[in-house]
């Protein structure tokens, strides 16, 4: 591991100020990422730069009925909040889909929204990987790529956003909050993923030297009945091979509102916009739902061994809706 100077830092102005002056400088909050990708030498700071005393550590509702999450909330915090539990589900049950318990206590909300990918090209520093070492290629197109992604990647680069939470947010509309020396700035979660395109290593519209400072869920009554499902390779904890956030809102028998958003399929949660459409004012019946989610996947484009994705996600999306759609006529 590269030696790295460490600071702690007291306030907001203190902290931009160090990242601003120093291009090596990192943020660290409870560093389950960044510390793994510091070991494997694939991340080499020369500072970091510790939030975890600065005051964003809340979890607010606010007065039009959403909610405001601190960039430092532990996921643990998040995930047992009642307000999310009651009101967002989904996102409640992501963050427990996500890690262990362990691994909950020290992850926070901005650290999640930033973790890199799990893709063993990425993470393992030996072979070709645009997205670590820009230009020098992609080795899970003709290597191992059977979790990898089958909607919007490119030919620079397969690998998939690891995130759980992000998915549920992507879902309800989320807006990611930030600090610069120049001020505040904000930006939807459907801007801050960069399209995969031919820069892999550009993974977020955050401006340079800008700190996380919280989530702001818009109000969104359709989230109460919401639902995060996660398939994986094993029950305990593992990265996601596909999942699913849903909400849906039937009146006599008709979807009026929906909302999809996909994990573990792209480089960035995918919002199924497509599929939301195809749904609304239709019937909720597990023939429409598989249809929407068809209409969805026409876009994808899997390799020779991660076509299973297809049905998987088509199969997810039925099941789940119509989970929802019996629970909405009890």
């Amino acid at each position: 591991m590269r030696e790295f100077r460490y600071h702690r830092a007291a306030d907001m102005a203190g902290a931009l100020a160090l990242l601003e002056t120093d291009p090596d400088a990192r943020p660290l909050g409870g560093g389950t990422n960044l510390v793994d990708l510091m070991k494997t030498g694939v991340e080499r700071p020369a500072l970091l730069v510790d939030l975890r005393d600065l005051p964003l550590d809340r979890i607010e509702t606010t007065t039009d009925g959403g909610l405001r999450i601190g960039a430092t909330v532990t996921n643990s915090d998040l995930a047992a909040d009642p307000h999310v539990r009651r009101h967002f589900p989904a996102l409640a049950q992501a963050v427990l889909a996500g890690a262990s318990g362990q691994l909950r206590n020290m992850a926070t909300v901005g650290g999640n929204l930033l973790q890199r990918t799990r893709c063993g090209y990425f993470t393992g520093a030996v072979a070709p990987c645009n997205k670590r070492a820009p230009g020098s290629g992609c080795a899970a197109l003709t290597g191992e790529h059977r979790n990898h992604a089958v909607l919007g990647a490119s030919p620079h680069c397969v690998a998939v956003h690891p995130s759980d939470m992000a998915v549920a947010l992507a879902a309800f509309d989320a807006i990611v909050t930030y600090e610069t020396v120049d001020g505040p700035g904000e930006l939807p979660l459907a801007e801050f993923y960069r399209p995969v395109g031919n820069a892999p290593q550009l993974e977020t519209a955050l401006p340079q030297g800008a700190l996380i400072t919280g989530v702001r869920l818009p109000p969104a009554p359709i989230a109460a009945a919401s639902r995060y499902r996660k398939v994986r390779e094993r029950a305990s904890y593992a990265f996601a091979i596909g999942s699913l956030a849903a909400a849906l809102d039937v009146q006599e028998g008709v979807v009026r509102e929906v909302r999809l958003a996909f994990g573990a399929v792209a480089s960035r949660p995918w919002r199924a916009r497509l599929a939301e459409r195809a749904l609304t004012g239709q019937p909720a019946d597990a023939a429409a739902f598989a249809a929407a989610a068809d209409a969805e996947l026409a876009a994808a484009r899997p390799l020779p061994h991660n076509g299973y994705k297809l049905p998987l996600m088509r199969n997810l999306v039925a099941d789940v809706l119509t989970e929802l759609a019996e629970e909405a006529t009890r």
